[in-house]
């Protein structure tokens, strides 16, 4: 079973140990309510398959590209919610984007502004490049010696990446705002947004309780 690249921010940014294919993800702590999400796809998984022309003894001879990913329950894989309303100070510390067998681990990563380290795994040649509106582009080289670039994304928004040196690498690092380990998800109603790379995003409002759960089944479609 594949893990959902999920997470509720007002709590927790970092991928959840628990958030599974067709489980829901869980955001809350102690004195305030949990906000459970769990997210559908209504539609079949979509695979690109690519015969691989470069670095064949490190990234294999073929790939198979989930861009739309669907685990049991019709759960969707590469989906992150978070509140959009949340509070609190901002406690950022590096997060780690890896290269391994020439794919991006984790293919979509959440963020908070801050630090962000560029792994290669690989030992082979790559080159980072960056598309994003408010941070800087990055489009560095990062040769087999070169196992840590340290980089950093300081506005909030989804950055694409890719490598331009293998073509079918390409992931999402997602910047998000005020979204640090808050103890809790103060009672009251919050906004909480819904993405996917390559689906529509969606919002939707929230009302949590004091010491309750609510869980919210949201259905993407393509």
């Amino acid at each position: 079973m594949r893990k959902v690249a999920a997470v509720v921010g007002a709590v927790a940014l970092t991928l959840a140990a628990a958030a599974w294919v067709g489980l829901p993800v869980r955001a809350g702590a102690q004195g305030g309510g949990t906000i459970e999400v769990e997210v559908h796809y209504n539609g079949a998984p979509v695979i690109e398959d690519i015969k691989v022309n470069k670095d064949v003894e490190v990234c294999g001879k073929d790939k198979r590209i989930d861009k739309i990913g669907v685990g049991p329950n019709k759960g969707l894989v590469d989906t992150l919610a978070w509140v959009t309303d949340a509070k609190g100070p901002v406690t950022s510390k590096p997060v780690a984007l890896d290269q391994k067998a020439c794919e991006f681990h984790p293919r979509v990563l959440p963020m908070l502004p801050g630090e962000i380290d560029i792994l290669n795994s690989d030992g082979v040649l790559h080159n980072i490049h960056t598309f994003s509106s408010l941070n800087p582009t990055i489009n560095k080289a990062q040769p087999k010696f070169k196992k840590v670039m340290k980089e950093r994304l300081e506005k909030p928004e989804i950055v694409r990446i890719q490598c331009d040196v293998h073509s079918w690498m390409q992931g999402w690092v997602v910047v998000v705002p005020n979204v640090t380990k808050i103890e809790n998800v103060p009672p009251g109603k919050h906004q909480i947004e819904i993405w996917h790379p390559l689906l529509a995003k969606q919002t939707k409002e929230v009302d949590v309780k004091a010491g309750q759960a609510v869980k919210v089944a949201v259905e993407l479609k393509k």
